[in-house]
């Protein structure tokens, strides 16, 4: 058995006419709904062939879709990614723009993100522009600059209060991700580390660069410590360097993500918030906890 998740912005509506039309055309069993007017589910036997159709006509319509294996849906481990995931930044753009060389930052960025550049690389390049700045800019950009994505901090806690771990698993940097991690409730986080030099940073990050397979060998280790599997992971993340991760958990959602991650990524929420994720595992919103 298979079930089918229908989620929507809480800001919008999840029209119950487009859910029951699905579920007929699915062949589905009864719709139950998670939260009034933002998500649904309902089982099928088997999924048809045209399921990449489908997700693109309700992305279209505003709704994210997620089909999975009905078993084992709630998972014990959460891998996140942080830079426009967990929070709505990019912590070395945020950087960037406070030395005043933000566009040259980003663009760099972007084409990372995009899978256009490799990765290490191009973290070296915008780190060694960042040459020279304060170090007490960290603190600066992440009291003015950095907010967090709605929904992450209910998404961790509700996970945590039904027995998951939490881990943070960014290639951005422990200045930030320390921070972060202690405010949304993660358990560990993980992430490169700047140098620093006589209160300025030195340009460079400690090797090895933590980027796409330090985030799988993240899951590796962590699943082994936990004494768990793939099935019981949850990956999420918007750039290229956390498809890895995404391919091997058997939940791995690309969160408002690039196009080239979206294309790859097994699954997809482009419209709801962070709490799309507690839907996709069959958490009611009644279930949540509210951090």
């Amino acid at each position: 058995m298979f079930t089918v998740t229908l989620i929507t912005n809480p800001a919008m509506i999840l029209d119950p006419a487009l859910v029951r039309t699905l579920r007929d055309a699915m062949g589905g069993g009864d719709v139950l709904w998670l939260a009034p007017k933002t998500a649904a589910e309902f089982a099928v036997r088997k999924l048809p062939g045209s399921m990449a159709d489908i997700r693109d006509s309700l992305t279209a319509e505003g709704v994210d879709m997620i089909a999975q294996p009905s078993i084992g849906r709630r998972k014990k481990l959460l891998l996140a990614d942080m830079d426009s995931t967990m929070i709505r930044q990019e912590c070395i753009d945020e950087l960037a723009v406070a030395a005043g060389i933000g566009p040259q930052v980003s663009e760099i960025t972007a084409r990372a993100m995009n899978g256009e550049l490799d990765f290490e690389g191009a973290l070296k390049a915008r780190v060694a522009l960042l040459k020279g700045l304060p170090e007490t800019v960290i603190g600066d950009v992440l009291a003015r600059r950095i907010t967090m994505m709605p929904g992450g901090a209910t998404l961790v806690a509700t996970m945590k209060a039904h027995g998951a771990y939490a881990a943070l698993v960014s290639g951005g940097f422990t200045a930030f991700t320390q921070a972060v991690a202690a405010r949304l409730g993660f358990d560990e986080h993980r992430a490169n580390t700047l140098h620093i030099e006589n209160g300025q940073l030195a340009g460079t990050v400690a090797e090895p660069v933590l980027g796409r397979e330090a985030k799988v060998a993240a899951l590796d280790d962590l699943s082994a410590k936990l004494g768990l599997s793939d099935a019981d992971v949850l990956a999420i993340g918007d750039g290229a360097n956390d498809l890895g991760m995404l391919m091997r958990a058997h939940l791995g959602v690309a969160v408002h993500a690039k196009p080239v991650v979206q294309a790859q990524a097994p699954h997809a929420i482009n419209h709801g918030d962070l709490t799309a994720l507690l839907y996709a595992q069959g958490y009611a919103k009644a279930d949540f906890v509210i951090a």
